[in-house]
């Protein structure tokens, strides 16, 4: 008899706690297969269900499990935008789908698209090449956008690889030290987005790059909306060496 008053009381306290918290949005950089920095990360966001956990591209491959990555982001509810080495893992699986061969020389992304489970693959199927928020005023994109084009005229392939947009307005997915894309986006979107471990931590007014070159040694980062606070950890390990490809 004396828990049938008690029930409400714990749930109210439940209520009350979830509502002075408020669901936040977790954006998190490029994983490539790092789930001991991405569960550490997490901790450190102090992740909570009902949090929404945003992946910026490239959860897989290079990384020691890749699988366990999209399979955890599957079961957490997470929403993503389409990276890179995503779209290759969802090529391979077409693919394969139509009976094409294996490659000759080993391909991970292969080997990502033929063990993944069904229901993550279809998860990976769903994501898009971008993500926006009105409430947040925010965009979520792999690569970046070419500013002055609409968003529903923006090119795909750009989305998931471009890095610099040169003085004569070239486009391309190089790192050029001194261009980076995200100096030309003037909003009024911020844009969260990943792909450039090269310079590591991009902080611009309308723009967050969060590619901290975790899977070659460096750090996973996220970005906690609304407040923009970042938040990030160190890898365990290198597990890929980088190779720098510098142009002025």
């Amino acid at each position: 008899p004396w828990h049938g008053s008690f029930g409400p009381i714990l749930v109210d306290a439940a209520v009350q706690r979830a509502l002075q918290r408020q669901p936040r949005v977790i954006a998190i950089g490029d994983v490539h297969g790092c789930l001991d920095e991405l569960q550490a990360l997490l901790r450190r966001c102090d992740y909570r269900p009902g949090d929404v956990i945003v992946f910026l591209g490239d959860l897989v491959s290079k990384g020691p499990d890749s699988l366990s990555v999209v399979q955890m982001a599957r079961e957490l509810g997470a929403i993503g935008v389409r990276g890179n080495h995503d779209f290759e893992v969802i090529r391979w699986h077409q693919a394969i789908k139509s009976g094409a061969d294996p490659p000759v020389v080993g391909s991970e992304h292969y080997t990502i698209a033929s063990n993944l489970q069904k229901a993550d693959l279809k998860w990976m199927y769903s994501l898009p090449w971008y993500l926006s928020s009105k409430e947040l005023s925010a965009l979520f994109v792999h690569a970046g956008f070419v500013s002055g084009i609409r968003l529903g005229k923006q090119n795909p392939r750009l989305m998931m690889n471009m890095r610099s947009i040169l003085p004569d307005g070239t486009v391309t997915s190089k790192f050029f030290n001194n261009w980076p894309w995200a100096r030309l986006w003037d909003g009024p979107q911020t844009v969260l987005f990943g792909h450039d471990a090269d310079r590591g931590l991009q902080q611009y007014e309308h723009a967050i790059g969060l590619d901290t070159g975790c899977v070659y040694g460096g750090r996973l980062t996220a970005c906690i909306l609304p407040e923009k606070r970042l938040v990030s950890v160190n890898a365990r390990r290198a597990y890929f060496q980088y190779r720098r490809k510098h142009f002025d």
